[in-house]
């Protein structure tokens, strides 16, 4: 019997690596997590959708800036990221006469987020003061990467799907990757179909 053999033998060893196990897939899932939801009009045939093209009207850059011209660099992230997963769903991007525009906007905002055992009273679970003290708060600031995709029926030029999607992001821009991720969770309930219509 060798050593790892000896270890596993205990049963507070496969406790041990049990843990580290559901530990490992569990962390690289929240670290991975968009927040995603879709509103839609259930009067639309999606399927019927085969061409693309952005809406024309775009009247500034996701960042704020005067969009003429030249573009930002997270809306030549935002733009590969929507042409990628339109390709991967079969729709074809067209210069005129599409089936659908396509319009997003993109943005960072300073989130808080509090603690759920805090009280209110500068300690925990209403009782003592411990650690935290009183007059302690126990606020998370974050950074929040919110992208919002539109998809514009062209015919009968009315808003026909729309997702956001939002992600702690680790800058004051939404990243090359960050941005990939965050319109791929968006555009995985698009076309919306049974259950996933709606997240």
């Amino acid at each position: 019997m060798n050593r790892i053999t000896r270890f596993l033998a205990h049963p507070v060893a496969l406790v041990a690596a049990s843990f580290v196990l559901l530990l490992g897939p569990s962390g690289c899932t929240s670290a991975a997590r968009v927040g995603v939801t879709n509103d839609f009009d259930h009067a639309v045939n999606f399927r019927a959708f085969k061409t693309w093209a952005w809406y024309p009207q775009q009247p500034k850059d996701a960042e704020g800036g005067p969009a003429k011209g030249y573009e930002s660099f997270l809306d030549k992230r935002m733009r590969a990221a929507v042409a990628a997963e339109m390709t991967a769903k079969g729709l074809t991007e067209v210069t005129s006469a599409p089936d659908i525009y396509i319009a997003y906007s993109a943005r960072v905002e300073d989130k808080q987020q509090v603690s759920p055992y805090y009280n209110g009273l500068g300690y925990p679970y209403g009782y003592g003061y411990g650690y935290y003290g009183r007059g302690y708060a126990p606020v998370t600031q974050y950074k929040a990467g919110t992208v919002v995709i539109d998809i514009i029926d062209a015919r009968r030029k009315e808003l026909a799907w729309r997702g956001t999607g939002q992600a702690q992001v680790d800058q004051n821009t939404i990243d090359e990757a960050e941005t990939h991720r965050i319109v791929n969770g968006i555009l995985s309930t698009y076309p919306p179909q049974g259950n996933n219509a709606r997240r």
